[in-house]
């Protein structure tokens, strides 16, 4: 699996396709993000957008390939397994942009509540922003698996369908993404931090099941 993770993390790199993601989530970031800032939105507002960056960068990867190399890769390690390789490249590529954000909100940012009163205790709140931002990799991931080939082949239905999804899963109450994500939003007020490990298994459970769907269908129409 290195291998092919190796191959795919090439790909992506040699083709590209990884700039527009990047450059606009680090401009976000950059004009977002002022220094004394609460922390706590300070990490909400770094999280939310690594949903649609996945989502993007999922796309990237999995269309990345010349039909050519896909088929030998195919044949190679099975399509199944190149598939998950490119997903996942795409996945671990959006988890260091995350980490990135949220060590640069957490470095800049003050650490108290809302009106600058309460003190809010950084290891907890920074643990609770990994788990945030990692939730909504996931769940981009999820969205990425689904709305590109093998499950949605056309352009002119995968991107934006990959979009309104990435965005009702960010706007939508039940979403794992909105609950941590407002967790963080709602505690700054009080200064009171709210790890989200609920919404994280969920986002786990989601993007696991999104992608064995993806790989099975890679499997069988390749």
């Amino acid at each position: 699996m290195i291998p092919l993770l190796r191959y795919h993390f090439a790909l992506l790199i040699g083709a590209h396709r990884w700039l527009p993601p990047t450059v606009l989530y680090a401009a976000y970031v950059a004009i977002g993000i002022r220094a004394g800032d609460p922390v706590l939105d300070g990490f909400a507002y770094t999280a939310a957008p690594l949903l649609p960056v996945a989502a993007w960068l999922v796309r990237a990867a999995v269309t990345g390939e010349p039909p050519a190399a896909r088929v030998c890769t195919a044949a190679a390690a099975g399509p199944g397994r190149a598939h998950l390789a490119a997903v996942a490249a795409a996945a671990l590529a959006t988890t260091v942009l995350g980490a990135l954000g949220t060590a640069f909100t957490a470095l800049v940012s003050d650490p108290h509540s809302a009106d600058h009163r309460v003190r809010v205790p950084m290891g907890e709140a920074t643990l609770a922003a990994a788990l945030t931002a990692l939730c909504c990799v996931l769940l981009g991931t999820a969205v990425g698996a689904l709305a590109n080939r093998p499950v949605v082949r056309s352009p002119g239905w995968a991107i934006p369908s990959g979009a309104l999804a990435a965005l009702l899963l960010l706007v939508v109450a039940v979403s794992p993404a909105n609950a941590a994500v407002s967790g963080l939003v709602t505690g700054s007020p009080h200064g009171t931090v709210t790890v989200p490990w609920l919404p994280l298994c969920a986002a786990v459970l989601i993007a696991a099941a999104a992608v064995a769907v993806a790989c099975a269908l890679s499997s069988r129409r390749g």
